[in-house]
């Protein structure tokens, strides 16, 4: 005697070897023995053979139709499965049909819902329509899914893909059958997504990848500003006109003209020096629709050959301090005597004359140590500069600067154009770097210092033990050798410049401060601008990273000299690229070694190093 049996949801048979009434002792078609319960037997049989009878059971049931048995099934109660193989055979079943009959109430979930041992019931006529269409619809995105893989193994990019890159690239879902697709056909060409995608042509440049990750992640909204209306300065037809001569000194791509300076001679030797700060604070109102999008974005994003301002185009063409222009500021004085000593400090909201804007690449032309060696220069404003330079000179040994390490270090400068990158080298601490570093320092600190004593609250930047941090409260910056420091000298570049612009424009005009030290505004910006400012430094040095590898693959450079920074870690000569050797030897920092370049991935930013040899320094 055989039984046809269930065991863990799926049919089985066997032959009884013993019948223990409430168990069996069976032995498998293939040999295998095992003891069931007598509970689990569906039927007992003697013919066909054990070897045949799912062969039979199986093509019964294929000729079995779901949907006829299910309109012939009772609809509102349950049914034993002989019953119905009874009704649709039109006889007692054999144990082939009874056995095809269960197999099919089992394979068919949607029409009939298992109740109990060998009994079902018949599922409801809506749910059954919904499963049915629910069935449907996943054929059909079966179908669409082998389709797009079919696409995409042909590097074709199928038209659903094309308003779902960034998605795909940078944050797919991956219960959508492009995704699936995708991921499919990545297996199937031993490709990465980034790689797949470029070769269907979804990816115009390895540039344009990484610059739309970021504003895909930071700029949701998109880099544009819309159809905001920018709004006038307020009140500007009553400030005073400065009698001064002034210029500033900026890179040759600055936009956002944020300074500017002034010298002018007095008596006996002493001379007035001018820092003129431009003061978009007199246009942009705390809290206005202009005001929360810079509240938003709270700093420029800059990158190799691009930025991203924090305001928009018409707001910094009417505050910026372009040449040739009258330009509100908010001015600090400084009454200088003729061995450069500060005597006094006055401050004042007003407008200036620009004179020229100096760019600095051409300016180092005339305006460098080799000439204030010789004693001279020529150039419109010698004069001023070198004044200048000899008033920071001190103000930098005063603060105990003068022989920073960091002045030794070199700032290097890309210039991008038609994708062809330019890197320069400039030492730090030339004289154009610190005439401008210094008076910015000045002014950040003495501005910093008046809001102190006024009790009027500023955004202040302070260091100790290494570690930079921004509070309400003044503190000492030990970086910089100073008592306080209040960033306000870049309020059309960076938010938190402009919000303590606004305090020190009400500590002039002896109005009350737009913020107190329990703004729930002041301590969000805060806080916020350290997280944006972190992220948009880090992007700059990735996007400075991969010009780096762009301008090695554009120079065809195989081998190139590097210094070691510590262990395994390396800087290239000639350009701001770091990066790990995994084949360096034990050398001692600064020790210069020769490198070969390999395998550079512009989507990855990575490339391969491996050790040549030792350098003479």
């Amino acid at each position: 005697m055989n039984v046809f049996y269930e065991e863990t949801g799926t049919f089985k048979v066997g032959v009884i070897l013993a019948d223990n009434d409430t168990s069996l002792q069976i032995e498998a078609v293939h040999g295998k023995r095992s003891k069931i319960k007598a509970t689990s037997v569906l039927l007992r049989f003697d013919a066909p053979p054990l070897s045949e009878f799912m062969g039979h059971v199986q093509k019964i049931a294929d000729e079995l139709d779901p949907d006829f048995l299910w309109e012939c099934c009772p609809n509102d109660t349950e049914f034993a499965s002989d019953t119905l193989a009874a009704d649709y055979f039109g006889h007692t079943p054999s144990p082939v049909e009874a056995a095809a009959t269960l197999l099919l109430l089992q394979n068919a979930p949607m029409y009939f819902y298992k109740k109990g041992h060998g009994r079902y019931k018949a599922a409801p006529p809506d749910a059954l329509k919904a499963a049915l269409a629910s069935q449907q619809k996943k054929r059909l995105q079966a179908e669409q899914q082998a389709c797009y893989v079919e696409q995409l193994n042909a590097f074709i990019l199928p038209d659903a893909f094309k308003p779902l890159i960034p998605n795909l690239l940078y944050k797919p879902d991956k219960n959508t059958i492009e995704w699936k697709a995708l991921e499919a056909a990545c297996t199937d060409k031993k490709l990465t997504v980034v790689r797949l995608l470029e070769n269907c042509g979804a990816i115009p440049s390895s540039h344009d990848y990484h610059f739309n990750q970021f504003i895909w992640e930071h700029f949701p909204e998109g880099i544009n500003f819309g159809e905001l209306i920018t709004p006038q300065p307020n009140d500007l037809s009553d400030l005073p006109i400065a009698d001064v001569i002034a210029f500033s000194i900026d890179d040759a791509t600055t936009t956002e003209i944020d300074d500017a300076f002034s010298v002018t001679p007095l008596s006996l030797g002493s001379f007035r020096i001018g820092i003129h700060i431009a003061a978009p604070a007199l246009g942009i109102d705390p809290e206005s629709a202009l005001d929360k999008i810079a509240a938003t974005r709270l700093s420029t994003v800059y990158l190799p050959g691009n930025k991203i301002t924090m305001l928009p185009d018409a707001i910094i063409n009417d505050f910026t301090l372009a040449e040739n222009r009258l330009c509100p500021a908010v001015s600090l004085y400084l009454d200088v005597s003729d061995d450069f000593t500060v005597i006094s400090t006055e401050s004042r909201i007003e407008k200036i004359k620009i004179a020229a804007n100096l760019r600095s690449n051409l300016l180092e032309q005339y305006f460098n140590e080799a000439s204030l060696n010789k004693g001279d220069f020529e150039h419109t404003f010698n004069k001023e500069l070198r004044l200048l330079w000899q008033f920071c000179c001190k103000m930098e040994n005063q603060r105990g600067k003068a022989n920073d390490a960091n002045n030794d270090k070199v700032d290097y400068s890309f210039e991008i154009n038609n994708g062809h990158v330019a890197i320069s080298e400039r030492r730090r601490g030339s004289p154009i770097d610190k005439v401008v570093s210094e008076l910015m320092i000045y002014v950040n600190t003495e501005w910093g210092r008046q809001l102190t004593d006024a009790n009027i609250t500023g955004i202040f930047r302070s260091q100790a033990n290494g570690k930079v941090k921004m509070s309400t409260s003044p503190a000492p910056h030990q970086g910089l050798g100073v008592s306080q420091y209040a960033w306000s000298s870049s309020p059309m570049r960076r938010y938190i410049d402009l919000v303590n612009q606004r305090q020190i424009i009400a500590l002039l005009r002896n109005d009350s401060p737009p913020y107190t030290k329990e703004s729930d505004s002041l301590l969000i910006s805060m806080r916020d601008f350290e997280a944006a400012h972190s992220i948009y430094n880090e992007f700059q040095r990735a996007m400075e990273r991969y010009w780096c590898l762009r301008w090695l693959l554009q120079e065809k450079i195989q081998t190139i000299n590097a210094q070691v920074i510590k262990e395994n870690l390396v800087k290239f000569d000639h350009i701001p690229l770091v990066t790990r050797v995994p084949s360096l030897p034990e050398m001692p920092p600064g020790t210069y070694v020769k490198l070969k370049l390999s395998a550079i991935d512009l989507f990855e930013r990575s490339l391969h190093t491996e050790f040549l040899q030792k350098q003479d320094a």
